[in-house]
């Protein structure tokens, strides 16, 4: 009996020690309520106090002994223990608490399972920081998933940002660490404190946190859950009626949102939510565009980064305003009839040490050999798509964005990255899946749960692939075997027409093919058509500034090509400021170059792209069967000494009108030059990209011609009309 008291006195101490030390893993095996030999005890651990009594709920005060096995250490025994609140005297204050290692397990077990399993798709309502009521307590509950590490304390404003003063408790089972801060609420900066086998980490942020301070500061801060009052239950019905109508007309206007408009007042840098609820989205509405797509606006430390190095993938980057900010934008861009995306990057992280690299002292998000975990064109770390808990995290993040805040989908970056396990590496510089190929299997099956989770959970959300390579059936269903998005960027048509819109007019008839080649795969994906801000950054120069020839020639091949992009079959995107004709390549230092407007020629690519828009919108034929064959129709794809193209675009039934269009792509004027056209009739000329409105020369077909019975490129009738020098013409049956 003496040895076993003399054992358990010596364990007592030993973990008495380890607390004031920093390293005791088992806080609530010393503090809180116990019981020694039937009576009960009470311990906390307050260092730097004077005095600290326990208050019972009958209002008695029991002074509570410092204990000598450790400084700081004070406790009391109790023959009958209820409810109490500790009340301690510091140097210049006294201040009463509820005990944090009074209250039990929080988390809840089928959660912790779920986690584990890689199936949790709401962690942002489990882990991180959770304003909550426990037995008649306000506090905060934190929990943190940190397997590998040897103690975790929630630091902060609160306890001096010591990490001795909040231990936290390990739920063994997941490696998730727990604790019930009462008296915390919304507003209080913190971070946890991780003790690793190896010693002790810099401060990590929280890897759930709702919100942050700005940037270089990273401390996350606890943000009240309280269900935002959204006012677009209209908008949402529609959505989830219609699901993800490809048959619908989407024009997307690509944003970033600190550099489309800078504020004027002194000492502002960017504008706030609340003011690009009111500047941004009439812009957008008058402009026509159904969409704002945002550069990722998760958290990111560096604003260069352009938000693609992201370290929190809950919490809305701060620079714009709180996350009800937020969600307000969200809301009144659909009360205006905008759908909002939002670019979303669970491909990478960067290596800041308050993130998520190598979070509780070994790599946990990323694979530990760098061959599979380091993006060394980025300076980034890969997610390990394998594990399980990282799957839930990553799956409760696009969950989070598109519950949370409404939104109408997310844009996946780098999603050939994640595909390929030797992306971007020689031969020898990757580790082979475990059939000896290239494909990175782990990411496939996390692609396919995460779409067909959404696809569930958030009816008539969208899912968009930035994927650059031939990867087959990406926006094909899951159980086909497709990855099961709901678009597809076709980088292929971009870089292809790119090039040739940037040829002199004079060699364009060697580039005749890149301009047909796109419709050879066009119909094999469900496909946007980007014109996105990486064509406009490295030195690639704006639109404008990759058109060839003189000032006049450089408009008119822009106007040119947006018509064409316009007609083309596929969703549209255009990143900020090409429907400005910018002269300058995009800096995210800057803004939009708003001046140029002055300019006609400028004014007049801006009212080129709204009447696109409404053109696009307005007619069926351009929008309602982008995916399928049947609604595009080659007139003339042969002309190569002349440079000109034609086809036309068609609807459901007959009683949709269909829409020719009609490029010429040389400087030189086409008199008399018959278009095969499918309708007898008036066609009325709707879009004519060289009319003097949108600063052209005002060369044309008079508003329209009529259909003469001379079959032509295989139709019925045909079209004898001028073509305009460097021009698009968009005709539409029936005027």
């Amino acid at each position: 009996m003496v040895d076993s008291r003399a054992e358990l006195a010596s364990a007592y101490a030993a973990a008495a020690r380890a607390l004031a030390a920093g390293e005791n893993s088992d806080p609530f095996g010393l503090l809180g309520p116990h019981t020694d030999g039937g009576a009960a005890v009470v311990r906390t651990f307050q260092p730097g106090a004077r005095a600290v009594e326990l208050v019972c709920q009958g209002g008695e005060t029991v002074p509570m002994s410092a204990d000598p096995a450790a400084p700081g250490l004070f406790s009391c025994h109790l023959g009958n223990l209820g409810r109490y609140r500790l009340r301690i005297h510091w140097a210049q204050t006294v201040h009463e608490i509820d005990d944090p290692y009074a209250f039990g397990v929080l988390l809840d077990a089928w959660d912790l399972g779920l986690f584990s399993g890689g199936g949790h798709a709401a962690l942002g309502r489990c882990f991180g920081a959770m304003p909550m009521n426990i037995d008649g307590v306000d506090g905060v509950r934190f929990a943190v998933w940190a397997p590998n590490a040897r103690r975790v304390s929630v630091v902060g404003d609160f306890n001096s940002w010591d990490g001795r003063r909040h231990p936290m408790r390990c739920r063994y089972e997941a490696g998730v660490w727990e604790l019930f801060i009462p008296g915390l609420r919304a507003g209080e900066r913190y971070k946890f404190e991780i003790l690793g086998q190896h010693g002790l980490l810099p401060q990590k942020a929280d890897p759930m946190a709702w919100a942050a301070e700005l940037p270089p500061a990273s401390a996350s801060i606890v943000v009240e859950h309280a269900a935002f009052e959204w006012s677009d239950e209209a908008w949402m019905a529609q959505r989830a009626r219609s699901g993800r109508a490809s048959d619908a007309a989407m024009s997307i206007y690509e944003v970033h949102a600190a550099s489309w408009k800078r504020p004027w007042g002194p000492g502002e840098t960017v504008l706030h939510w609340d003011e690009l609820t009111e500047q941004l989205i009439p812009y957008v509405r008058d402009m026509g565009f159904t969409h704002i797509e945002l550069l990722p606006i998760t958290l990111h430390p560096f604003g260069g980064s352009w938000g693609y190095q992201p370290l929190g993938l809950y919490a809305p980057q701060p620079d714009f305003g709180s996350p009800a900010a937020f969600a307000r934008f969200v809301d009144a861009c659909h009360r205006a009839g905008i759908g909002v995306l939002l670019d979303w990057v669970p491909a990478h992280f960067p290596t800041d040490a308050h993130g998520l690299a190598r979070f509780d002292g070994t790599a946990l998000y990323e694979h530990a050999d760098p061959r599979e975990g380091f993006h060394r064109d980025w300076n980034t770390l890969i997610y390990n798509f394998g594990r399980n808990e990282v799957r839930s995290f990553l799956l409760s993040s696009a969950l989070h964005w598109l519950q949370q805040y409404h939104l109408d989908g997310l844009r996946v970056d780098a999603v050939a990255s994640m595909l390929y396990r030797d992306y971007s590496r020689n031969e020898g510089e990757w580790i082979p899946n475990r059939y000896g190929g290239r494909e990175n299997l782990e990411a496939v099956e996390f692609l396919r749960q995460l779409n067909t989770t959404v696809a569930r959970e958030c009816p008539g959300a969208l899912m968009i692939a930035e994927e650059s390579t031939a990867w087959p059936g990406v926006t094909h269903p899951v159980e086909s075997g497709g990855l099961g998005f709901s678009y597809k960027w076709n980088m292929g048509w971009m870089h292809d027409t790119l090039l040739y819109i940037g040829k002199n007019p004079v060699h364009r008839s060697w580039e005749h093919d890149r301009i047909c080649f796109g419709l050879i795969y066009a119909f094999s994906e469900q496909f946007i058509l980007p014109l996105s801000h990486d064509e406009v950054v490295h030195g690639k120069g704006s639109l404008l500034g990759r058109m060839p020839g003189d000032a006049w020639q450089r408009f008119a091949n822009l106007r040119a090509y947006l018509a064409f992009m316009w007609a083309h079959p596929g969703k549209k995107l255009l990143f900020m400021g090409g429907e400005l004709a910018q002269g300058s390549e995009w800096y995210h230092g800057g803004q939009l170059d708003w001046a140029a407007l002055s300019d006609p020629q400028h004014a007049g690519v801006q009212a080129l792209v709204r009447q696109l828009n409404r053109l696009y919108c307005g007619e069926p034929a351009l929008h309602q069967i982008d995916a399928r064959p049947e609604g595009f129709r080659w007139l003339i794809g042969d002309d190569a000494a002349n440079s000109v193209y034609a086809f036309y675009r068609s609807g459901e039934g007959d009683e949709v009108a269909p829409v020719i269009a009609v490029c010429n792509f040389t400087p030189v004027p086409r008199e008399a030059y018959r278009i095969g056209a499918p309708r007898a009739g008036f066609w009325r000329e709707c879009i004519n990209t060289d009319s003097v409105d949108f600063g052209g020369s005002n060369m044309g077909n008079s508003g329209g011609v009529e259909a003469v019975a001379v079959p032509s490129h295989g139709q019925p009738y045909s079209l004898v009309l001028t073509l305009p020098p460097l021009s698009t013409l968009l005709l539409v049956a029936g005027g």
